[in-house]
């Protein structure tokens, strides 16, 4: 008789967290350009796996609740939004998927406000990273503000939000599938030069 097997992916993945308040169309914006990637995403509700009412009041499914995800993971990606970078900084959940990412080489991402929640789950200290004009004075004390769209330093990939996620998107995917397939997404969005 033969026995089925359970094989890992060879696919990268990559965990969006979706948490109340956040920006939804950072959110879509950067689940749908890791998915052009051919990146297999798991969205990931931060407080189950209902609908999550999201800054601008449209609600979002995800596809999974953060407290069922298993497996491994490239990348860990943090939308921002007010809210739901407040909501993301106050879970211990992403606290600890933060330093173990941290721990194991994955790349991180925020957008938007969600840096707010590197410095409260004391990650990435005193790297460079950009943000949201209303939070850079609370990045600017604890990493090295810098005002570019997106911003790379090692592991983190930073960016200021809602005009920047394609960018931080196409980041992301060069990040983990390369330059090649970066360039192949991004021609298909049509982008003004």
């Amino acid at each position: 008789m033969i026995e089925d097997i359970e094989v890992e992916s060879t696919i990268p993945r990559a965990l969006v967290i979706l948490a109340e308040g956040a920006e939804e169309a950072e959110a879509v914006i950067i689940v749908d350009i890791l998915r052009r990637g051919g990146i297999d995403v798991v969205f990931a509700g931060l407080n189950g796996d209902g609908p999550v009412l999201c800054g601008r009041k449209m609600k979002l499914n995800p596809d999974i609740a953060l407290s069922a995800v298993t497996g491994h993971f490239q990348a860990i990606v943090l939308p921002g939004g007010a809210e739901g970078a407040r909501r993301l900084a106050s879970s211990e959940a992403v606290g600890e998927r933060l330093r173990h990412a941290v721990t194991d080489g994955l790349v991180v991402g925020a957008i938007c406000a969600a840096p707010l929640a590197l410095h409260a789950h004391q990650v990435f200290a005193g790297k460079s990273m950009t943000c949201h004009p209303s939070v850079a004075s609370r990045i600017a004390q604890y990493g090295n503000l810098v005002q570019k769209p997106v911003v790379e330093d090692g592991q983190l990939v930073t960016s200021q939000g809602l005009g920047t996620a394609i960018m931080f998107g196409l980041t992301l995917v060069r990040r983990i599938m390369g330059d090649v397939r970066a360039a192949d997404v991004e021609r298909g969005l049509t982008l003004p030069r």
